[in-house]
């Protein structure tokens, strides 16, 4: 069962303002305490790098490759994460804010401890990905595709999920409250999981297709 809050990231008290000379990303880089702020670090490849407690703001890093990296204690504002390829990741007490993850791959990773709030998070992929009470707030998840995700530790609340898949996934104890959930796929793996009055109604339409059944009024 998920737990009710995310534990808080743990950022420093100060930062050292990156810069692309110093700190443009690379593999194996090690960056602790450092604040990407207004940096543009498009289409950059960083496996196996390490990012603790650091703070990404109005940074722009689509298009990059992040394979295997971890990123703790960190805060994510503003930013663009769009088209990024984060396979075999993890994310450790972090938080994200108003940015834009569209098309974001984290296949295979982990989440732990992890807020995202008013994010477009739509066609992002997190096949594979386990989920350790971890939220979404207000985002858009149109076309996310959470096919055999561990989503037992997630919530989910005032999401669009519009044609999100869920086949495969693990949703035992997965909450879900004022979210919108028309056209959603692998209807199914929503065993288990705790549902909203109002966005049971949209499922049981959607559950009902998927199995063939004709609902008619009484």
């Amino acid at each position: 069962m998920a737990s009710s809050q995310p534990v808080k990231p743990r950022p420093p008290k100060a930062l050292e303002l990156a810069t692309v000379d110093e700190d443009d990303l690379r593999d194996e880089g090690s960056y602790r305490g450092i604040g990407f702020y207004d940096l543009d670090l498009t289409g950059r490849s960083a496996k196996g790098a390490e990012f603790d407690q650091c703070r990404f703001n109005r940074a722009d890093l689509s298009e990059s490759s992040l394979v295997k990296v971890s990123l703790t204690d960190c805060l994510v504002e503003s930013s663009n994460f769009a088209n990024v390829h984060g396979d075999q990741s993890a994310l450790l007490r972090v938080a994200v804010k108003d940015s834009r993850l569209t098309g974001l791959h984290w296949l295979d990773g982990v989440l732990r401890d992890v807020t995202l709030s008013d994010c477009r998070t739509d066609l992002s992929v997190f096949r594979a990905s386990r989920f350790d009470t971890v939220l979404f707030e207000d985002c858009n998840l149109t076309g996310a595709d959470f096919t055999g995700a561990d989503l037992t530790g997630a919530t989910f609340t005032r999401c669009d999920l519009t044609g999100a898949q869920f086949s495969g996934a693990s949703m035992d104890g997965t909450r879900l409250t004022g979210c919108v959930l028309s056209g959603v796929g692998g209807v199914t793996s929503f065993a288990g999981a705790t549902i909203s009055t109002g966005d049971l109604v949209t499922l049981s339409h959607t559950l009902a297709a998927a199995l063939n059944i004709t609902i008619a009024d009484a």
